[in-house]
């Protein structure tokens, strides 16, 4: 069953027309993995699904619910997550106090998540639980973002470049979370410049181009369809 659906999608930044008809559907639990190169739109579809960016036109619905255009607070209490590449803790409140602040009710159908369960996936919140966000290392900024998300029940969690800039081992346990998040049936549309990571956790990828998908499949397919990746992926 698609959970979310996104169609026709234009979004632009001034007179910049960024997003040009982007289509997309995401089915309930799977994760889809966003690729292409720097400026091809990938983050702003992220934005735009999430009301960060005004829509100039297109639909995005959440089980058969039109979202355009809706305030990004009411769209994550209906059901939509955001990991922004960014991380953007509360620099000034401690890690617990970070976790708290996203904690809401759980919309039907989404998993209720708990702190014991985030201190679960990285120990190493609980161990600085109550040291201010702004003193962690960037990949502890990047737990703490995933976490705090999480904790709003998201039906759907959008997530923008997680392992940019972590150390090896940090990458590895993101991504079993990551796997892990799925497998408790929350739907993931991931933006990831790392392309094995992606292939490895996802279901479905999608390459974007010029502000549109130019590819959908399996990874599979996609690690077998040499001139999409050079024409779409590799930097020359």
């Amino acid at each position: 069953m698609t959970l979310l659906e996104v169609s026709g999608l234009h979004a632009h930044y001034g007179k910049s027309h960024v997003l040009h008809g982007v289509n997309l559907a995401i089915p309930d639990g799977a994760i889809v993995s966003l690729l292409g190169r720097n400026g091809s739109g990938r983050s702003t579809t992220l934005k735009t699904i999430m009301g960060l960016v005004r829509p100039s036109a297109g639909a995005v619905r959440l089980a058969g619910t039109e979202l355009a255009a809706r305030r990004p607070y009411d769209i994550c209490r209906r059901g939509i997550g955001f990991v922004p590449e960014e991380r953007l803790v509360f620099p000034n409140l401690t890690v617990e106090e970070n976790l708290r602040m996203g904690i809401q009710p759980s919309p039907p159908g989404a998993h209720c998540w708990s702190i014991a369960e985030m201190y679960g996936y990285f120990p190493r919140l609980k161990e600085r639980s109550s040291v201010r966000a702004g003193h962690l290392s960037g990949g502890e900024q990047q737990m703490l973002t995933i976490c705090r998300s999480l904790l709003g029940n998201p039906r759907v969690l959008l997530i923008d470049e997680p392992t940019e800039g972590l150390a090896p081992q940090i990458v590895d346990v993101v991504m079993e979370v990551i796997l892990d998040i799925g497998r408790r049936g929350v739907a993931v549309l991931l933006v990831e410049q790392k392309l094995t990571i992606a292939l490895k956790v996802a279901a479905e990828v999608l390459v974007m181009g010029h502000g549109e998908i130019v590819f959908r499949g399996t990874p599979e397919t996609l690690s077998d369809n040499p001139d999409v990746r050079r024409n779409w992926l590799e930097v020359a």
